[in-house]
């Protein structure tokens, strides 16, 4: 299941023509070009050197990122049943989709449903390999505490999520009594790369194997990731490995078309308008509030976190880079901003609308319970940065 798969619905874009984001995108940075007096092998010398500039650094990102979800999708013995809410963070990431992750802990989570939607929603925005790691590539940051960053904040923004649904008192009721089931320490067997992958990385970031060029790669999160992707894909059925492949391709080559084109708009951008123009040096603040508006107004507008990841970090990124904003801030700004919201042009909001909320009476009310948890979500983990910001700790 895809996240970057929408229901047709209501939202910013119902009146205008039904047109993929990516063709916006292009005719937008082209037409941009033009008004801005560029002649045109200018905006086609511009749009070809953005397109190509970090699409091989997201190819080595989305290609396992997705081999890994679509390996873990075939294990339908859910690892720790007992735990299917405790795990929908490590799921939502892992899986690289909320949708994904929902879908296979939501048969076993009962009373716990929505709970594990949030979960499911802020692992896939705050936890490696999954919004971190990809809005990082696009911004050209690689700081080996990102990992640390995005579990200290999972951990309020989650709880948020929590305190929502008891707050509006939205819990699903069990159709029929369940009983506790034991953990089969056997099933946690599909976590094993996730393990080695966490492992990798905390070598790297303690020891330096720069004339160890294999080694160096592989505990670099890239190179991690790749190691861990092997080891799910190994782990599946024999039959099942190439279809697992051939949907990391699909899903990876339909979005390094919207970072190409999203990279273009971000360097004709930078062509027409300076960076202090768009972001006022010094104001580290309002720069994280700048960024936690972009990827809200993007998210809006086409429903989709993934896309909203692949556009937004590389029209940010030359922005970033030419100001003295904190490159963390700026990357768990861009993750918090695409929390916001929930809407109908979000398949994760018709998957749990059919789902934990079925018994809901009007899609008004299930609206409002999971925009407005997304929303608590969001404001709890911007609140949490700013602070961390203001005070120098990012």
């Amino acid at each position: 299941m895809s996240d970057i798969t929408t229901t047709p619905s209501r939202s910013l874009t119902t009146y205008l023509p039904d047109v993929p984001l990516v063709i916006w995108m292009v005719f937008v940075t082209v037409a941009m070009g033009f008004v801005g007096d560029m002649s045109a092998p200018e905006v086609v010398r511009t749009f070809n050197t953005g397109f190509g500039s970090a699409l091989g650094e997201f190819a080595l990102i989305l290609l396992p990122s997705f081999a890994l979800a679509a390996a873990l999708s075939q294990h339908r013995a859910t690892p720790a049943k007992a735990l299917a809410t405790a795990m929908s963070p490590v799921a939502g990431a892992g899986m690289v989709c909320p949708d994904t992750a929902y879908a296979t802990l939501s048969p076993i989570a009962g009373r716990q449903k929505l709970d594990v939607a949030f979960g499911s929603y802020a692992g896939f925005k705050l936890l490696f390999p999954a919004g971190p790691l990809i809005v990082a590539t696009g911004l050209g940051v690689a700081d080996p505490m990102l990992p640390v960053y995005g579990l200290v904040l999972l951990f309020p923004v989650w709880l948020a999520g929590s305190v929502w649904v008891r707050s509006v008192d939205t819990l699903a009721r069990e159709t029929a009594p369940t009983t506790p089931q034991p953990i089969d320490l056997r099933s946690l067997r599909p976590l094993a790369p996730f393990a080695v992958l966490a492992l990798l990385l905390a070598i790297g970031g303690a020891t330096n194997f720069a004339g160890l060029p294999v080694l160096d790669f592989v505990t670099l999160p890239k190179g991690a990731l790749w190691v861990a992707a092997a080891l799910a894909i190994l782990d599946c059925p024999s039959a099942q490995r190439r279809a697992c492949l051939d949907s990391a391709v699909r899903r990876t080559g339909s979005l390094l078309l919207v970072i190409g084109a999203a990279t273009a708009f971000g360097a004709v951008l930078i062509r027409l308008v300076s960076v202090e123009a768009l972001l006022p040096s010094g104001a580290g603040l309002l720069g994280v509030v700048s960024l936690f508006a972009l990827a809200t107004l993007f998210k809006l507008a086409q429903g989709s976190s993934m896309a909203t990841f692949a556009a937004v970090a590389p029209v940010a990124g030359p922005i970033v880079a030419g100001s003295d904003m904190s490159s963390v801030a700026a990357v768990f700004a861009i993750c918090l901003g695409s929390f916001i919201a929930i809407l109908p042009n979000d398949s994760f909001y018709w998957l749990v609308r059919r789902d934990a909320l079925a018994e809901v009476d009007s899609d008004g009310r299930a609206i409002w319970i999971l925009t407005g948890g997304a929303i608590a979500q969001a404001l709890t983990g911007l609140i949490l940065l700013t602070s961390a910001v203001k005070v120098g700790v990012i």
